[in-house]
C-alpha cells in the first residue's frame, strides 16, 4: 500500500470516527452548551452565508444553517475552512442537513449524523455550539434526536412548517416531531427561528424571521459555483442563478423539514378565490382595468376553466376574449393556466351536468404591493404556471404571458417587441429600458397577476 492510499484510508474525511457516540448508530454527541449571560438577549442570528473573515458588524450574533443545503456544504466536505471565520461569532447552531419526508430513509440518517458531527468538530475546536434539531416523519424518531445530551439547549426553525406566501401550514407533522423531541431530549431551553405554534411548550427563545440578517447588514455575498454544482443533475447548462433550482429535478424544493414541496398551495386574496367554490358556479371577476374574467368551478369544486375579457396588451397572442384551462399540480395544489386558447365563445364555460349554475362576482382589490414579487422564486413560481402579468418599470407598461409553451414579453399594445424565452431564467435576462429584468423584478409594479 501506497503512503498516499494509507493516508487516504486513515483519514478522518473519510472515516469520521474520532466522536463515537451512543448505540448501534454511533452518531457523534455534541457536547452540552455552557450558557453566559446574556447570550439570549434580544438574540439574532446570523445566516452562516453571511458571514464574512472580516465582518465586525455582526460577531455578537450566533451562526444559523436555515439555508438550502447548497450553501454550506462544504462545512462538511472541508470543515477546516471555516473554523477561524465561525469562531470569531457568538456561537454556532449545528448545520440543519434537511430531513425532508421525500428522502430515502438513509440520507435523513446521513443527514443527522453529518448534523452531529460538525457540531461535534466544531465543539473539539473550542467553539460554542447550539445542536440543530430536525426530524421527518414518525419513522425518523428513533435516529434524529440521537447526538443531543438531555438538558440542554436546541433550536429549532418553524419556517417551512407555517403558513406563508401561498402555501399551507404543516402543522401537524412539525408539532408531532416537536413534542418527541421535548419528551426525549428534554431540552433546557429551545431556540426558535420563526414565530412559534402556540401549543408549543418549553423555555422558548422567539428569534424573529423577519429580522434575518440581509435586512441589517452592508453587503450582500453571493453563491459560490462549486457549492451549486454539487446539485447538478445530467448536463445542465451553467448561468450564474439566484436560486438552486436549475441544480434540481424539480423547482419546487424549498429549505428545511417537513415536505420538501412546502406546504399545499392556498388562496392568498378575494382574487385567488375565484379558484374554488360551488361545482357548476361561474365566478365573474373585474380587475383594476375594469376587464373580466369568468371562471367555471369543475365537479371537484376547483377552477376548471376561464374565459379572460381581454388581449392583454397583445393581440398576436391573445383573442378577445381568450380562454384557459386550469390544471393543477399533483403534488403542491398550485394551479396552473398553460397556454391561452383563441377563438372561445361564451359555451367554453358550459356547465357539466348535475352543476349547479350560479353566478358569483369579484372585485379585485389587491395593491401593487400585494402584487409585487416579493422574490426572484415567486416570479419563477409564476412563470411556471402560466400566470399572465401586467407591469410598469420607468414609467413603461410591460406583459408576460405565455404562448407556444414558452414565456413572452412584450411592451404593452407593441407586439412587434414580443420576445420569447424557454426558461423563467431566460427571462429574467430581458432588458426593460436600460435594466435587466432579473435585477429589478421585485421593485417593478405589478398592476395584475393571474395568481
Amino acid at each position: 500500500m501506497t503512503e498516499e492510499n494509507y493516508n487516504y484510508r486513515t483519514s478522518q474525511t473519510l472515516l469520521r470516527n474520532q466522536f463515537p457516540g451512543k448505540g448501534k448508530l454511533q452518531i457523534p454527541i455534541i457536547p452540552k452548551f455552557q450558557v453566559k449571560q446574556g447570550d439570549f438577549d434580544d438574540l439574532m442570528l446570523i445566516g452562516f452565508d453571511k458571514t464574512h473573515p472580516e465582518d465586525q458588524n455582526h460577531l455578537n450574533r450566533m451562526v444559523h444553517f436555515f439555508l438550502y443545503d447548497y450553501r454550506f456544504e462544504r462545512v462538511w466536505k472541508t470543515p477546516d475552512s471555516d473554523l477561524e471565520k465561525l469562531s470569531r461569532y457568538r456561537a454556532v447552531l449545528s448545520p440543519d442537513f434537511s430531513m425532508y419526508l421525500e428522502m430515502a430513509p438513509i440520507m435523513q440518517l446521513y443527514n443527522v449524523f453529518r448534523n452531529r458531527w460538525c457540531g461535534a468538530y466544531w465543539a473539539s475546536k473550542g467553539m460554542r455550539v447550539i445542536p440543530t434539531v430536525n426530524w421527518g416523519d414518525e419513522s425518523t424518531f428513533d435516529f434524529c434526536f440521537e447526538g443531543i445530551e438531555k438538558g440542554g439547549i436546541v433550536a429549532v426553525s418553524t419556517y417551512m412548517a407555517t403558513e406563508h406566501d401561498n402555501r399551507k401550514a404543516q402543522k401537524e407533522w412539525f408539532m408531532a416531531g416537536y413534542n418527541e423531541m421535548l419528551r426525549r431530549i428534554e431540552p433546557k431551553k429551545i431556540i426558535c427561528y420563526n414565530t412559534p405554534f402556540p401549543e408549543m411548550q418549553g423555555d422558548i427563545v422567539f428569534v424573529d424571521y423577519e429580522r434575518r440578517s440581509w435586512k441589517y447588514m452592508s453587503y450582500e455575498r453571493g453563491v459560490q459555483k462549486e457549492d451549486l454544482d454539487a446539485y447538478r443533475i445530467g448536463d445542465i447548462h451553467s448561468k450564474t442563478y439566484d436560486t438552486i433550482e436549475p441544480y434540481l429535478l424539480n423547482s419546487f424544493s424549498f429549505k428545511g423539514g417537513g415536505s420538501a414541496y412546502g406546504g399545499k398551495w392556498k388562496p392568498s386574496s378575494d382574487k385567488d378565490n375565484r379558484l374554488s367554490g360551488t361545482p357548476g358556479e361561474i365566478k365573474t371577476t373585474f380587475n383594476k382595468n375594469g376587464e373580466k374574467t369568468e371562471t367555471l368551478i369543475g365537479s371537484d369544486g376547483k377552477a376548471s376553466k376561464e374565459i379572460h375579457y381581454s388581449s392583454h396588451g397583445n393581440s398576436s397572442i391573445h383573442d378577445n376574449p381568450h380562454g384557459h384551462i386550469i390544471t393543477y399540480d399533483a403534488v403542491t395544489g398550485y394551479p396552473d393556466w398553460g397556454n391561452p386558447i383563441n377563438g372561445v365563445g361564451t359555451d367554453f364555460l358550459k356547465h357539466f351536468i348535475g352543476g349547479k349554475l350560479m353566478s358569483t362576482i369579484i372585485y379585485d382589490t389587491s395593491t401593487p404591493e400585494y402584487n409585487r414579487f416579493k422574490t426572484i422564486s415567486d416570479f419563477k413560481w409564476s412563470m411556471k404556471h402560466g400566470a399572465e402579468i401586467e407591469f410598469n418599470w420607468d414609467g413603461v407598461k410591460y406583459g408576460i404571458s405565455h404562448a407556444t409553451g414558452k414565456i413572452t414579453i412584450y411592451r404593452w399594445n407593441q407586439p412587434d417587441t414580443t420576445r420569447q424565452f424557454d426558461t423563467p431564467d431566460d427571462a429574467l435576462e430581458y432588458m426593460v429600458g436600460s435594466d435587466r429584468l432579473r435585477d429589478v423584478i421585485t421593485q417593478v409594479t405589478v398592476i395584475d397577476r393571474t395568481i
